[in-house]
């Protein structure tokens, strides 16, 4: 029986609400920098480079410093690193929005990075903190893991109004009203807290994090965007061996950055493992999602973000039922029936057609996220819960950074394969007609394919296009395939250790 004292009031709930405002800020921002990028490479004259780096070095510094901020939290506070951060964001939103040229951009979202690299940490430990009954804090967590969702599916619709009336600044001012009202309201609903015996924080931990996670990132994501070769390599060679030699300092210090010893518990590496594979394939689909939807069913931005709305939705719905079905079934039963749900719907992808077949991409996307939903909730509960109240930021931190290196390897390991397919279909299939050098060309990416056929005249173009999406289509289908028997695997080890 649940301790009546140990049980979240209205305060609590109060403050979940106020904690949804930064995850649900989060991903919307994210999507609607996306929409942004021809906007801004029309108005700042920003190359393809730059809008790379635009994106990525957001990307690069939120995954490389979340650990040493969630640790830092425990130290400090979680409701002031919490707070400090929504300053920060705020204020570099600002600098993004009015920035007059493309470097100062990069600089104001290296600053984003950093300062979100405090959000979700502060807010799932706060969490963890606020909500002890298990129950509670697994609906509380699938609450923030819904609105993470929110934000995703809001985003197209959020971020296409705002680019169709105002400048493409407008996208990054909607963190300031978030963030003013987070400053008001949070500390009048958020309690603090903090590790109460803190030791000493190790600086040259959060240096070795730093060279571990930023190699491992850029590496697997310059194979995605080119294909394997030695400087990407060598990058994910060196961001692994420094995680080697940051996992034996923790070993030999009394006051380690991340207390390996939450590893010993076979629950919280399930957690990790489920998350990790679950964003790996989640992320790796995604990716091919977009191509095929812009490329394939050759629809706008906008209209193809719109019509990846719905899995969201489909992540929501199973972020908030999961926890109510975990009170009448153990939590490992429940994330392993929702893996064999995500299962199938990647066999419904493996069947995608390559023209025409928009219904059924939808569905399958709807069935793959509504069976990773209860995943993300009940793992992430589990990770956070795992970890003693006082060191939750550090656990937080975990939870929220193996996902994003299991997502940059789902980009990064699937996308190649969808390019290798590629690549070996169109070694054969460029239709006569189509000069050498633009054969070349086609052959190399998809996108290269749709950009050269728009300079060759109809009845050349045509079967080219026509070949280039089969030869896609056939990579995003043996990916599907492969992620479905990749999360059918992982059910079935979340099963057997229930």
């Amino acid at each position: 029986m649940t301790n009546s004292a140990t049980r979240a009031g209205t305060r609590e709930w109060a403050g979940l609400a106020v904690l949804a405002l930064p995850a649900l800020l989060a991903s919307l921002e994210l999507t609607v920098t996306h929409l942004a990028l021809p906007a801004i490479a029309a108005d700042l004259g920003a190359s393809s480079t730059q809008l790379l780096w635009i994106v990525d070095v957001y990307a690069f510094l939120l995954a490389a410093v979340m650990i040493p901020l969630g640790v830092l939290g425990d130290r400090i506070g979680r409701r002031r690193l919490l707070l400090v951060g929504a300053v920060a964001y705020g204020v570099a939103s600002v600098l993004a929005a009015y920035s007059p040229d493309p470097g100062l951009l990069i600089a104001a979202r290296a600053m984003m990075g950093v300062a979100g690299a405090t959000l979700m940490p502060s807010t799932l430990s706060l969490t963890a903190a606020m909500f002890r009954d298990p129950h509670q804090r697994a609906v509380a967590i699938g609450v923030i893991i819904a609105s993470v969702s929110g934000g995703t599916a809001i985003g197209p619709l959020v971020g296409g109004w705002l680019l169709e009336h105002f400048w493409w600044g407008s996208a990054f001012l909607l963190a300031a009203p978030v963030m003013a009202v987070l400053l008001v309201i949070g500390p009048v609903v958020l309690p603090e807290h903090r590790e109460p015996h803190p030791g000493r924080l190790d600086l040259g931990s959060a240096a070795l994090v730093l060279l571990a996670v930023l190699p491992v990132v850029y590496g697997l994501k310059q194979i995605a965007a080119g294909g394997f070769g030695p400087v990407p390599a060598g990058a994910v060679v060196l961001g692994i061996t420094m995680a080697a030699v940051f996992v034996r300092r923790q070993r030999r210090l009394a006051d380690p950055l991340i207390d390996l010893g939450l590893f010993a518990g076979r629950a919280f590496r399930a957690a990790i493992a489920a998350l990790t594979v679950g964003i790996f394939v989640l992320w790796g689909s995604n990716y091919a999602i977009a191509q095929y939807l812009q490329l394939v069913e050759d629809l706008s931005p906008l209209h193809a973000g719109m019509w990846t709305a719905p899995s969201a939705v489909g992540v929501i719905a199973g972020s908030l039922l999961a926890p109510r079905v975990a009170r009448r079934l153990p939590a490992p039963v429940v994330i392993g029936a929702g893996l064999v749900v995500s299962s199938l719907g990647y066999l419904v992808l493996a069947t995608l057609l390559p023209a025409g077949d928009l219904p059924k991409l939808v569905l399958g996307a709807i069935v793959v996220s509504a069976g990773l939903g209860p995943m993300m909730a009940l793992a992430t509960a589990a990770v956070v819960g795992a970890a003693p109240v006082d060191r939750a930021g550090a656990a937080a931190s975990l939870s929220s950074t193996a996902p994003q290196i299991g997502g940059a390897f789902g980009v990064a390991i699937l996308g190649s394969i969808v390019t290798a397919v590629y690549r070996a279909a169109m070694a054969t299939a460029v239709p006569p007609g189509v000069p050498e050098a633009v054969a070349h060309v086609a052959r190399d990416n998809l996108g290269a394919a749709a950009t050269v056929a728009g300079s060759l005249p109809g009845p050349v173009a045509d079967p080219l296009l026509v070949a280039a999406r089969a030869a896609f289509t056939a990579g995003f289908r043996l990916t599907s395939l492969i992620s479905a028997v990749v999360v059918a695997l992982v059910a079935v080890l979340v099963l057997r250790r229930r």
